[in-house]
């Protein structure tokens, strides 16, 4: 049954009412064939840019939802429980437009940010590389500054929307003074000397591709540099503290998914004759899971209350991105358990929900990085 959610205004229901509507209608029917074939989902993120959801906390003066991040998170919630890889992408495009919406100039914002909240295009967060993930002040991926604007050449890994995203905020070392010695970039995805990797061969998510990118001498244009030079690592960390309340969100739908799925089944599944949720155990077990929801969702709704109120939130978004994904690992594993020998099986979904829950525990920070980031918060 729905989530009863405490949300701030009429306006707010009614996105919600919107969001399971288009979730229920252009995700559910789709999901099973692109998750099994590995297929990219074509014409789903239009639908959902037609419908608004690709824009929704980003100001309405370019096109954007504005909408408080309380609401934003709650509608993501709402597409992961349908669909994690949509509602991961869906994440990953507005941490992508994170950069220029709040650290570039008027004039940029005024150029390029609308084409980004349109909803027909879709963002890619370029970060990582092969021996930088965690530690991204050791990025080597290169910037050197030459006439009119830069030439780019590296690697970078990991990138959600890969090969698909039309643009990439991306960061680029533009000198050797260590993590004040890199800085930001939107660059175009058509690019000369951009290229991707063939797509990484993934335990879930797999509609959706997961890619490296290449840059062979590839020539960005001056005014493509967001903030300035060296201050990418304090851009790139600001929006992971936004980023990672979408993943948790993402990994509260899942786990809510996994919940709905499993509590329906043990209505049906009768053993020793009666229900399987009327037997102590089991009952338990479904009490425990759905004690895991509802406080994980608390997590990242203070989180996002919070950046809505600005306060700082760096250590709760942590704390949130920490709990609602262990969550999501336990909860999915538990709708294994409940399914019994067919929730192993491919007929039911609740073996993609355990897939797809480990990712959330990795990427926008590993939970042993929140961890520290926690850790470090209470030290002062």
């Amino acid at each position: 049954m729905p989530v009863e959610r405490l949300l701030p205004s009429q306006e707010a229901h009614d996105l919600i009412d919107l969001t399971r509507d288009v979730a229920d209608k252009v995700l559910a029917p789709k999901v099973d064939e692109h998750e099994k074939t590995e297929t990219f989902p074509e014409g789903v993120f239009p639908a959902l840019g037609r419908a608004g959801l690709l824009s929704l906390p980003y100001p309405e003066e370019f096109g954007g939802g504005g909408q408080p991040y309380e609401v934003y998170l709650q509608v993501l919630e709402e597409l992961a429980a349908r669909w994690a890889a949509v509602a991961v992408a869906t994440s990953v495009h507005s941490l992508s437009c994170y950069a220029l919406a709040t650290r570039g100039t008027a004039e940029q914002q005024a150029r390029w940010l609308p084409d980004m909240l349109s909803g027909t295009k879709i963002g890619a967060y370029s970060l990582s590389e092969p021996q930088a993930g965690s530690d991204a002040a050791a990025l080597i991926c290169k910037a050197t500054e030459t006439e009119g604007g830069y030439r780019i050449n590296g690697s970078k890994a990991w990138i959600t929307n890969g090969g698909r995203a039309d643009f990439y905020t991306l960061f680029a070392r533009t000198s050797d003074d260590g993590s004040r010695g890199i800085s930001c970039f939107l660059v175009d995805g058509t690019t000369e000397g951009l290229s991707f990797g063939k797509p990484e061969e993934k335990m879930g998510l797999r509609a959706v591709p997961t890619t490296s990118a290449h840059y062979d001498d590839a020539f960005v244009e001056q005014d493509r540099m967001i903030g300035a030079p060296g201050q990418g690592l304090p851009i790139a960390f600001s929006a992971l503290d936004s980023g990672r309340l979408g993943i948790a969100a993402v990994a509260v739908g899942l786990a809510q998914g996994a919940l709905d799925d499993a509590v329906a089944y043990a209505k049906e599944r009768k053993a020793f004759g009666k229900r399987i949720i009327d037997h102590q155990g089991l009952g338990f077990l479904l009490a425990d899971m759905a004690a895991a929801v509802d406080s994980a969702r608390a997590t990242y709704l203070d989180a996002a209350r919070r950046r809505d109120a600005g306060l700082a939130y760096s250590r709760q978004a942590s704390v949130a991105k920490l709990v609602a994904t262990d969550a999501a690992m336990k909860v999915t594993t538990d709708a294994v358990q409940v399914f019994g020998g067919y929730g192993y099986t491919q007929d039911f979904p609740v073996e993609r929900y355990m897939r797809e829950a480990k990712i959330t525990q990795i990427f926008e920070g590993t939970n042993q990085i929140q961890r520290l980031v926690i850790a470090r918060s209470l030290a002062g």
